[in-house]
Formats: structure tokens, sequence, C-alpha cells
């Protein structure tokens, strides 16, 4: 481990312990630096990275504070770094979506509120409309899984669901350009889901949304080279 590393390590720690809470203000970088028995440039190291994965925040003229340490925060580069993917690992990738997403919605089954409802009603709607708009179909897909997952309540299911899907969006998209019969199949497996969201039945919601991500999941199969050079 380096020093930086070790400089790190020793802040989590802080943080983990509650002696730096979320929102709390770190003392001076020498005086930090001091009680830690660092450097003055180890601490602004490892300050800096911190910083970028979100954990802490420099505020000029103000000092560095603990973020809200939620998930969306600290996950949000997660999607960033999933579109990186290709080939046999975006298909893994689907591979986890396929083992999260269907037991989220029969959470949100148990959960969601007639507002909720209303919300994925609505990009159902709109997903009808756009039958003939690749790119419009699969904003409003992504947007109605968003709201069925927000549904559960639980943000780091979301976040973790949110950076999954996002790299899997491209390949709806594209599947909408090549498959003439994509978009009726997709919004049929949509409709299930949102029935089964309306009867409160947590068993059907799951396998409707198990159903749904494995024909993407097939898809991508099917499509995307296993070495890497596919554009999708």
């Amino acid at each position: 481990m380096s020093l930086t590393d070790k400089a790190i390590t020793r802040i989590r720690e802080m943080i983990r312990s509650g002696q730096l809470p979320p929102g709390a203000k770190l003392p001076p970088e020498a005086q930090l630096a001091a009680e830690l028995g660092l450097s003055r440039n180890l601490m602004r190291e490892a300050v800096k990275v911190l910083a970028v994965s979100r954990v802490l925040e420099i505020r000029r003229g103000d000092g560095t504070y603990v973020t809200s340490l939620a998930p969306r925060l600290l996950l949000e580069g997660l999607s960033s770094a999933v579109e990186l993917l290709s080939g046999e690992t975006l298909r893994e990738l689907t591979e986890t979506r396929r083992l999260l997403e269907p037991a989220a919605t029969a959470l949100a089954a148990t959960r969601i509120t007639d507002e909720g409802l209303a919300e994925v009603a609505a990009h159902l709607d709109a997903m009808r409309a756009a039958q003939h708009d690749p790119e419009r179909l699969n904003a409003h897909d992504a947007a109605f899984h968003r709201a069925v997952v927000a549904a559960t309540g639980n943000e780091t299911l979301s976040t973790l669901l949110e950076g999954i899907s996002a790299s899997t969006l491209r390949a709806r998209v594209w599947r909408g350009l090549v498959d003439g019969n994509a978009a009726e199949q997709a919004i049929a497996q949509h409709e299930a889901i949102f029935r089964a969201l309306v009867a409160r039945e947590a068993p059907l919601a799951q396998a409707a949304a198990l159903l749904h991500v494995s024909s993407t999941e097939d898809w991508l199969r099917e499509h995307v080279p296993t070495d890497g050079t596919g554009e999708v």
C-alpha cells in the first residue's frame, strides 16, 4: 500500500468511526496531517482522491467537508464506468441486471404508491406513442424502469440498477433499429410488468420483469461479438 493509500485509509476510518460524520468539516490541513502523523503533501493528495470519489467536497475559501455519503452520490460514477464495457463483459452486466431487477420489481409491487403507479403508467403510454421512434421509445423504457425501482424506496438498489441499465441503453436503441418487432414486444412486456404492479402481485411482477430482462440478454448473446469489438 502506498503512503497516499494509507492516508486515504486513515481518513476513511475517521469517517466510518463517526469521528467525521456526513457534513462534517475536516480540521485544517496542517492539523489533520499532524493528528494522523502524515505529511501535508500526502494529506493533500489523499483529500484530492477522496474528493474525486465524492467522499469529500472541497469548498474553495471555506474548507473541506464530508459529503452526505448518499448512495446516489458515491455510486454516480458507475454508469460512466460501465459505458466502457463491451462484448462478453456487457453480457455479464446484463446478467447482473437479470439477477437484480426482477427482485427489485417484486419489491416495488409491495411498496408502490398510487402516485408511483401513475408515473409508471405515464411512461408506458409514452412508449406506446413512440413505437416508431426507437430513441424516444428507449428513453421512456429507461424512465419506466427507474420509476419502478424508485418505488422500492431503496436508493442503493436504484443507483446500482440505474448504472447497469445505462450501459445497455445503446443496445436497446440498436435493437429497435434492426428488429422491427422489438417495439411491439417491449411494450407488451412492460404492460405485463405494469399489470402485476397494479395488482400488487410480487411473484407475478418478478416473473414479468425476468422475462423482459432475459429477452434483452438473449438478444445481446446473439448479436454482440465475444471479442469486445461490437459497437453496441
